[in-house]
């Protein structure tokens, strides 16, 4: 029996050649059987030698990709649907992905189809894939509420019922965070499984619950189908929410008597958080952020901006005012965000093999960068001759000043 180990195998041939081993003794003066070195050969052996690596590399991508899953995206031409998109074509786990947004996005690896995720023919669309991630949100703020919620709803509906109908196995739902609720009682940081105690209040958050809801329905209303939460913390990266735009006053408003907790998480970290769930290296429900999180005072540190401090009644009793009458685009529940804890675990994610590429710290600096040259004022972005003013009377001046637009409003709806 020969040896296993091919060097002993060579010290072998060498020692005692057998037949096969042994060199032919061929004449030297026969140059016909010398190769000849031509310039062209070596060309055209190095270009087949390339051709056949190629080939090679493909066909190992080849294999690699056919015992990938089939993965759909919705939203998938702008925003983290986007990158998500373009980050699971690149990947050779990934057999094929399936890309479906109301306009073609910019990913060409992908099978693009445009529609409305409404539209109930989104089912052909799923038809073959293993996989739907679900990211045809709208949660801008400048959008309708009531329009917001018919999209965000009907769509996940229309989703969950569509994949359920074409073999889908498993649907992946993005919320935030912010479903456990900001509150003065909360465990810091708030195990992933701790009770959803927001409320509808802030924006965007009803319908957030709902969608969770929906997927918590329809695993027992589809047998088979599989449904996975991810979580994302105070989201940061091209993003535009009532959290990012409290970076952009020019004092950071504190409630008296509050404790802010800042846990951020880079668009970069929940895109590699969604392709674990995609991959179904994670199921279930879970958070993705930051390790740790930041108080308010390193928060103030960091930035170099100042706080003002305000009384919890004037503080919330401004902002529903000015919401109610159509001056800022947040409610005043986006307030309790800012003045109570609601920082997550991930530890899930970290079980699973997961890390975040960013810190709290690294992803607060991204942040002030990005929104370097805006100015808000409650909610409210401000034109560059109101933000010059409101920057020499200072943030007090300027909330106080709200007062006035309320007045104004009030004597503009008299006259009719």
């Amino acid at each position: 029996m020969s040896s296993p180990d091919p060097q002993v195998r060579a010290a072998r041939n060498l020692a005692d050649p057998s037949p096969e081993n042994k060199p032919e003794n061929k004449p030297e003066n026969k140059p016909e059987n010398k190769p000849e070195n031509k310039p062209e050969n070596k060309a055209e052996n190095k270009a087949e030698n390339k051709a056949e690596d190629k080939t090679e590399n493909k066909s190992v991508r080849s294999r690699s990709r056919s015992r990938g899953p089939v993965v759909a995206v919705t939203g998938a031409a702008t925003g983290v649907g986007e990158l998500l998109t373009a980050r699971l074509a690149a990947s050779e786990e990934i057999k094929q992905v399936i890309a479906i947004d109301e306009r073609r996005g910019e990913v060409s690896e992908a099978t693009w189809h445009v529609l409305d995720v409404r539209d109930p023919a989104i089912a052909e669309k799923l038809r073959g894939a293993d996989v739907v991630v679900h990211l045809a949100l709208d949660l801008d703020l400048e959008t309708d509420s009531a329009a917001r919620t018919a999209y965000n709803v009907r769509g996940t509906q229309t989703v969950l019922t569509a994949a359920a109908a074409v073999g889908v196995h498993r649907v992946v739902l993005c919320t935030s965070a912010m479903v456990y609720g900001a509150l003065p009682d909360n465990d810091v940081p708030l195990a992933e499984d701790a009770e959803l105690r927001a409320t509808a209040e802030a924006t965007g958050v009803g319908d957030l619950l709902e969608i969770e809801r929906l997927g918590r329905r329809a695993p027992r209303a589809h047998p088979g189908l599989q449904v996975t939460v991810v979580r994302p913390t105070v989201l940061v990266g091209g993003t535009d929410t009532a959290l990012t735009r409290y970076f952009e006053s020019p004092r950071l408003l504190v409630v008296a008597g509050s404790r802010p907790t800042w846990q951020f998480c880079h668009v970069d970290d929940l895109v590699t958080a969604l392709e674990y769930a995609a991959l179904e290296k994670i199921d279930g429900e879970f958070a993705v952020g930051c390790d740790g999180w930041l108080e308010q005072a390193e928060v103030e540190e960091l930035s170099g901006v100042r706080r003002m401090e305000l009384p919890s009644a004037v503080a919330l009793g401004a902002a529903a005012r000015l919401h109610r009458i159509g001056l800022t685009p947040s409610p005043a529940g986006d307030l309790a965000y800012t003045m109570h804890p609601w920082v997550v675990s991930v530890s899930r994610l970290h079980d699973a093999g997961w890390r975040p590429s960013w810190t709290n710290e690294e992803v607060l600096a991204a942040l002030l960068e990005e929104v370097e040259g805006r100015h808000t004022v409650a909610g409210r972005r401000l034109g560059r001759k109101d933000a010059t003013a409101a920057g020499a009377a200072g943030a007090t001046v300027a909330l106080l000043g709200t007062a006035a637009l309320v007045r104004r409003a009030r004597k503009a709806r008299r006259r009719f």
